[in-house]
């Protein structure tokens, strides 16, 4: 069970702590998931101009008590994770700037020769000179630290929607036959969401939220036979066209879900039509295998580097990831955060991060084979004390006929 004002409050303890070894008097917080972490509140789903004009804000002291929350849409959850409320605030517009630089002062004081952690200031607010004589720092320095390692019930919302999202998944697996296009499968699942939101107890279900378009998407089985990136890969994903799936296409899929704003990721690779070829086969056995190597080395203490290594141990003669991603990726309020492993950040700065209880990964390598295909799925795992353990119910990855 998910106590929410323990994981507020937890939340809240942890980004203060990174406020005050770095020496920061406050924060000003406009990116959603930083105000989720802040506050407790999850922002509206809505399109880019819409979230921009009815922005939230979270504004956080580094002493102690109550985080601030000035927010347009409903704000049950934060009382619950024990935030205050002030006005919404119009940090987009000219007219509204007076009364943003009235909210800080009421939290933060005269910000003036103070260092304030900010991840964003609106043009009405640079020209207002609101946060002028304040010494103003990245704020992702201070949050990425603080989030990276989960509480237990950050963890739980995790696991749930993984649970959630692989259960609507079996709408769209039986939908993603020859002859269906990917709307229609996509429709399916979204379906499968919202009649689970229906049935789930209490008001559970109200807290689970599509994030991100659900990706099903026919793969080339040459490299030269679509579109491809700057890297000389295949391009994934490539938007929202509308295929019509056809017997022995390889469905790429890819889905995630929020739950209190905590993310699922869905990963698997469909067969619409039959059963898979030998070949076909052979890439889930090779990337069962990649995945198992890596596993075998997460725990704590472990590198990003010792676990990459394991990873291409098995796949000596090409990386078994796509080089424009990663061999896997952290997740939590964003599907897709630290840490992250194979990336262009380079070999150095993987070997100089250390895994440690409470970090999630998400796996997601892939084996290709040119004019075979390729076959990608992901796994969700939390690094324990002693090694890891799946978020999720897993075992999705055979890629079974659809």
């Amino acid at each position: 069970m998910v106590d929410l004002r323990r994981m507020g409050v937890e939340r809240l303890a942890r980004l203060r702590v990174e406020m005050r070894a770095q020496d920061v008097d406050g924060a000003v917080l406009m990116h959603g998931p930083h105000v989720t972490y802040a506050t407790g509140h999850v922002p509206e789903a809505v399109d880019a101009s819409h979230a921009n004009h009815r922005r939230a804000v979270a504004i956080v002291s580094a002493a102690d008590g109550p985080a601030r929350l000035h927010a347009h849409d409903p704000v049950n959850e934060v009382a619950v994770a024990g935030a205050e409320t002030g006005a919404p605030l119009w940090l987009e517009l000219d007219d509204g700037a007076a009364a943003v630089g009235e909210a800080i002062a009421e939290v933060l004081g005269d910000v003036t020769g103070h260092r304030v952690a900010v991840d964003g200031v609106t043009g009405a607010m640079a020209r207002a000179g609101v946060l002028d004589g304040a010494e103003l720092v990245d704020a992702s320095r201070v949050l990425g630290p603080a989030r990276v390692v989960k509480t237990n019930d950050e963890l739980t919302c995790i696991d749930q929607a993984q649970r959630y999202t692989e259960r609507a998944m079996v709408a769209a697996r039986t939908a993603c036959v020859p002859g269906t296009t990917r709307a229609e499968v996509a429709g399916a699942f979204l379906a499968a969401l919202r009649e689970g939101d229906a049935s789930e107890e209490g008001s559970a279900g109200a807290d689970y939220r599509n994030g991100i378009d659900p990706i099903f998407q026919p793969m080339p089985l040459r490299r030269d036979g679509g579109s491809r990136t700057s890297t000389g890969h295949v391009a994934f994903p490539t938007g929202v066209d509308n295929p019509v799936f056809t017997e022995g296409d390889l469905v790429w899929v890819d889905a995630g879900v929020g739950w209190h704003g905590y993310m699922s990721d869905f990963g698997c690779t469909w067969v619409p039509g039959r059963a898979p070829t030998a070949a076909e086969q052979s890439l889930c056995d090779r990337w069962m295998a990649v995945l198992e190597a890596s596993l075998a080395v997460v725990g704590p203490g472990a590198t990003l580097g010792d676990v990459g290594r394991a990873a291409r141990s098995v796949e000596q003669d090409e990386t078994p990831w796509l080089p424009q991603f990663y061999l896997a990726h952290g997740s939590g309020l964003e599907s897709a955060e630290m840490p992250m492993i194979g990336t262009d950040l380079g070999q150095a700065f993987d070997e100089g991060f250390e895994l440690a209880a409470g970090m999630v990964l998400v796996f997601e390598p892939v084996i290709w084979v040119d004019g075979v295909g390729g076959y990608r799925a992901e796994e969700v795992v939390a690094v324990t004390d002693d090694g890891w353990r799946r978020l999720g119910a897993g075992d999705h990855y055979e890629p079974f006929r659809s």
